[in-house]
Formats: structure tokens, sequence, C-alpha cells
């Protein structure tokens, strides 16, 4: 179009372009909409008379230099990732048919190699719900829910954009990769940031808090929904009930002064309550426990061929299975994985990289994992390894690393041995970071641009080169030791912690603990002909529990550890133990009974076990809580517990859970003897 009009001396009208490049009039006027931001900074006037035409005025020169501009464009080619997800984008972003020699003419490739694609992509267009039409004559478009639509790009927006590119370019630099200009404009940029800074203020209303991808992704989801809003992109009417119910909502909606049908108001509050307390009413997640059995699998794998003890590192344990289980669900969707780290690390750690690759081979054999996948798990472990390696830390700093779990913790124990004078005293999400009180740190380290002076933070990538390390020490050199206060750097020992603040976290682990385990109890039970089934049980159950307020609320709390079951059985794998658990408004405090029966109950069709260990907590739990919790349900792949549970009596099973956590507590908090 834009050839067309540097071409024409005279005005040409929409319906004449549309003939000409076989599109309709609508889509011309659509793409005119984007095509005069462009002339206007090119110092190219669009002229749009009613009656006559369009035409474009400017002079000579500058028509000339705008050609040569278009004619170096022309010389850029995509990969054929990239050339599917911008195909993807276009199909997406329109509601009626695109010709595929319109396709090919903008990803400047011939129209058998799109059609190539097109059937590349179809298998997963299919997984997200959606239909790929192509009919002769007709055009090219994806149909379905716009539900689905909205969820399809989002993932390939979570997939594609860096945080660099969702929170950096806070000073509107321009964007050079098509692909990422593509997708910031289909999620709608500024959207986005006004979703972030209301969100923010917000934070104090959410029942839990989100990790940051789990943060990204819902800002990610929602800026879409308002995006396509925007553009009259409507969901289905009747569809949902009244949003109007969840307060979240009705508060992000007042700070944006936005209005909404009835109809996006539900669609949203659905939104909230799944992506922003995607645990509201769960402890554990009904498949935590395969990824928990095969992370350990994978770990003893590995440190079998290292011949080194890798087990007793929590943090490498709860690094993979926090990064695994995400990860793994996108490549079974075909999303494809980017490692731009993935020459240094094979380079770096060339025989651990041979030695994970067959672990995951080993453990996961039913699905086909990338080397580049392969490459961010292998980060976990050569943290591990670096952390073996005990050094001293003096300056207070914060790293933001937003390319994975394993590469910041990677980063961080290079930091620690190449610079021993830093102290990294946390890790922060690019949020979090921005808004910490200068008081509170010293540097920011982070692999993203954020949204601050250059004066207050150094990026570095996460690998770490010889050439940063010295940019770093000049930094610190240079900035950092001028105002730093030697009495708190050495006040503050090696774990980031002081003593204070060991001792305040014992307290509060050990009151958990203590107020956890002193209201547990072994029932031992009777059961009874024609009451085998789960639902005919629960009522007793709760009801030993012994609290008035369990037993006032029975029948909601019975219907919650119901709705949980169904979603998938936790019957422990080669056991006849099955674990049932709920967070709910009507509970008041973490509680924990284990109920031994004389014989198997049917949990479901395909499910029974004859020893149930009930946990239960409160819909507004503590970090602490949630986190010991989990500890224990992760006990129940130790065989010495599940013997324990089976035989043991109520004092000999709060000793060996006891010793496990004290175990667990010292070596989250560093403790030394």
């Amino acid at each position: 179009m834009i050839e067309m009009l540097l071409d024409q001396k005279q005005e040409i009208t929409a319906a004449d372009i549309a003939a000409i490049v076989g599109t309709s009039t609508r889509t011309v006027h659509r793409e005119l909409a984007d095509i005069e931001p462009l002339l206007a900074a090119n110092g190219i006037v669009l002229h749009k008379t009613a009656g006559l035409g369009i035409r474009i005025e400017a002079d000579n020169e500058t028509l000339e230099r705008f050609k040569q501009s278009l004619d170096q464009t022309d010389s850029f080619e995509y990969t054929g990732e990239e050339r599917k997800v911008l195909v993807l984008c276009r199909l997406l972003e329109h509601d009626e048919p695109i010709k595929l020699f319109s396709l090919a003419h903008e990803l400047r490739v011939t129209m058998p190699t799109v059609s190539h694609d097109l059937d590349e992509l179809e298998g997963l267009i299919i997984k997200q719900g959606l239909t790929l039409v192509r009919k002769r004559g007709y055009g090219v478009e994806i149909n379905g829910p716009e539900e689905a639509k909205r969820h399809f790009i989002s993932l390939l927006a979570f997939n594609h954009l860096d945080d660099s590119d969702l929170f950096g370019q806070f000073k509107d630099q321009a964007v050079t990769n098509p692909i990422t200009a593509q997708l910031l404009d289909m999620i709608g940029k500024e959207h986005f940031k006004r979703l972030e800074h209301a969100l923010w203020e917000l934070n104090d209303d959410w029942p839990s808090t989100l990790s940051e991808s789990d943060y990204t992704r819902l800002l990610i989801k929602l800026s879409v929904a308002l995006t396509r809003i925007e553009h009259d992109c409507l969901v289905s009417a009747g569809k949902y009930d009244n949003g109007d119910n969840i307060p979240l909502l009705r508060s992000l909606l007042d700070l944006l002064d936005i209005q909404l049908p009835i109809e996006e108001k539900s669609y949203l509050s659905q939104l909230l309550g799944n992506e922003a307390f995607p645990e509201s009413s769960l402890l554990i997640h009904h498949d935590d426990m395969p990824t928990i059995e095969g992370v350990k699998r994978l770990i003893r794998y590995v440190e079998e061929r290292l011949h080194m003890s890798l087990m007793e590192d929590r943090s490498l344990e709860e690094g993979l299975i926090q990064h695994i289980k995400p990860a793994f669900q996108r490549i079974s969707v075909g999303i494809a994985i980017r490692n731009p780290m993935l020459a240094p690390i094979k380079k770096d750690y060339g025989a651990l990289f041979s030695i994970v690759r067959s672990g995951v081979q080993e453990v996961y054999g039913h699905i086909q994992v990338p080397d580049e996948e392969i490459g961010y798990i292998v980060m976990h472990f050569g943290a591990s390894l670096e952390r073996l390696k005990p050094f001293p830390r003096k300056i207070r700093a914060v790293l933001v690393c937003t390319s994975g779990i394993g590469s910041s913790k990677l980063l961080a124990v290079k930091i620690a041995k190449e610079l021993p004078q830093i102290d990294l005293i946390g890790h922060y999400s690019w949020y979090e970071a921005t808004r910490l009180p200068p008081s509170r740190y010293d540097l920011i380290i982070s692999t993203v641009d954020l949204p601050l002076e250059p004066d207050r933070y150094i990026k570095l990538s996460p690998m770490l080169t010889p050439e940063e390390t010295n940019k770093l020490r000049a930094y610190i050199k240079g900035t950092t030791l001028k105002k730093i206060s030697p009495a708190l750097a050495a006040d503050t020992e090696a774990s980031g912690q002081s003593p204070m603040d060991r001792l305040l976290l014992l307290q509060l682990y050990s009151g958990v603990v203590l107020r956890l385990l002193d209201g547990f109890h072994v029932h031992d039970l009777t059961l009874m002909e024609g009451h085998e089934h789960l639902d005919n049980q629960l009522p007793n159950m709760l009801s030993l529990i012994g609290k008035p307020y369990i037993e006032q609320n029975s029948a909601k709390i019975t219907a919650q550890l119901l709705a949980r079951e169904q979603q998938g059985s936790l019957v422990i794998p080669d056991t006849e133990l099955a674990l049932l658990h709920t967070r709910s408004e009507w509970i008041e405090e973490p509680l924990l009974a284990l109920y031994r029966y004389d014989r198997p109950l049917k949990l479901s069709e395909d499910a029974e076990a004859r020893h149930l260990l009930m946990m239960l907590g409160p819909l507004k739990l503590d970090a602490y809580s949630l986190e010991l919790l989990s500890e224990i349900s992760a006990m129940l792949l130790l065989p010495d517990l599940l013997a324990v549970l089976e035989n043991d009596d109520t004092a000999g099973i709060k000793l060996f859970i006891s010793k496990k956590l004290e175990q667990y507590i010292k070596t989250k908090l560093d403790w030394r003897e």
C-alpha cells in the first residue's frame, strides 16, 4: 500500500487500493491508520479527502530518502520461527480472512512457503481450541471463541517478549524488532503500563502473593483483554456470571476509570480468579507430586554421575520444581523455547550439559526436551555446584533477573565468586526492585532494562563475562564504595541475614510447626458396610478434628474437599496413602490430621486408600505456614515417613515430622552449628 501511494501522483480511493492489493476496503482503512504515523515520522503527510481519495504529500528529497529506507527494509529476512509467529499474529488480530498473497508479500516469501508454514501451525492452532480456515478465493483466517484467541495472544506474548520489552523502554524508545513491535501492539503497551501501576496499588488487597512470572502473565492477559475490547472483539454474552462480586475487579476498574459490558466484567473476574489466585483454594496442586518425584530422580541421576551430594541442596530442588512444570507444559503445546545463552552454557558446562541431557531423557522420556530447555536446567545444577564454594560478601546488592530462577541463581554465585565484596541480600522481581527504598541497598544488579535512572542500577548478562566483571568492579569502585556503610556491611553475615533476622525467622517457622503438630492427631477408624465412599466419611472426619468452627461449616468444607478430589486423586504412587487438602474462608488456622481405616475407602471410581492425611488451611494463609505445609507434602515421597504414618502412634509421627522440619528450617536459614 505504501509503495502504491508513493507511485501515485493523484488521489486513489480505498476501494481501488483494496482491489489492487486483494483485500477489503475495511482492511485498507485499518492499515491506513497504522501507515499514517509512520509517514508522519518521516515528514510525509497523508491526505484523505472525502469523495476524492487518498494521496501523500512531501518534497522530492523527503520522498526519495523514505523510498531508500523502504528498499533497505526489503533486504530483511525472517527466520522460519519468526515468520510463523508473525503469521499467527496477523491472523489473530484480524477478524476477517487475509489473502495468502498478502501474507507472502508482507513476509517477503513465496505463497507455497506461507502455505507450508500454515500446515505446521495448524496443529498448534487446534490445541488452542481454534480452527484454521483456508479456502481458495476466500483467504486464510482463524475462527473460534474470543476467549481462546485472547489466550493464544497472551501465550505468544509471554513466550516471545522479555520483561525488558514489557517493562523497559520506559522512555518510549523505538522498537526495531518486528515481532516485538507486533506483540506489544496486540497486548496494548499503554494498557499494560496502566494495569501494572493499578495492580501494584492494589497489591495489599490480594489474598496471596504471586510469583514474578504469574504476575507478568496476569498483566498480559488483562492487557490483551482490554485491547481486544477496545477493538470491539468481545466475549459471548451470557457465558459468565456477574463479575461485580469480585472486590479486586471493582477496585481495578475504578482505578483505570473504565466502563465495561457485564459480560466483559464477568470474563475479567474469572480471569482474576484463575490467574491472580491460582492456589486460593489449594495447599498443593494435584500434579505437584509427580513433579517433585521427577525432580528428585533427576537430581539423584546427576549426583551419581558427578559423585557429589546434591540432594541436600534445597535451593536446587525448589528451583527445579518451580521451573520444570511450566516449562514442560509450554513444550507439550508446541511453543518454541528460546535460550540466547545456550552456546556459552555448552562451552562452560559441557560435561554437565551431557549428564543433565541424559538424565532428562531417562526421567522424562515421554517428552522431547530441546537443548534450549536443557540449557536452563543445566543452569540450576551449575548454580548448585557453585554454591559449594564459600565466599564472603560486603556490599548490599539486590538482584533482578528475568531469564529464569536458575539463571538468577547462577548469576548470583558467579558474582559472589568473582566479586566477594558483594553481598546479595535478595532476589527481587522487577516491580519490587524499582520500588525498594534506596536505604535498603547499595546496588541493584539487573539482567534487563529497568525504569530507573542509570546511576541506580547496573545491567549485566546472566553469564557475567570477564568484561562485565570489570564493568561491575569499576561501578562499585566509582559509585557504590563511596556511599557504603562499613558498620552495616560488617554486621551482615555471608548468608545475607543478620543474626536478628535469622532469630526472627526461626521464631516464625518454629511457631507454625509447634501449633501445627500440637493439633495433630491420629484417628483409627472402622469402615462400616455401605459407607465406603469418601463423601460418606468426610463429615465424621471433620468432626473428629474437634474445632467448633469446623463443625459449624462442615458441609461447606466437605463440598470443597470433594471438589478438590474431583480435579485429580492425590493417592501417593504405590501406597495406600492419600492426601486431602483445601484452603477455605471457613477455616481459621492450619490443621493436620491422619485417618487410618481398617479397609480401603473409595475416593473415586479408580482410586482408593486406607490412610488419609488431611491438611486444612485458611484462605489467607501466611507464607511460612504454606511453605511448611508444602514441605510436609513433599515428605510423603519419603519411604520412612510412609512407614511411620502406617504404623506409628501420634507421638512417633510428631517426632519424625518435627525432626525433618527442624532440618529443613536449618537449611533454609543457612544455620551453622
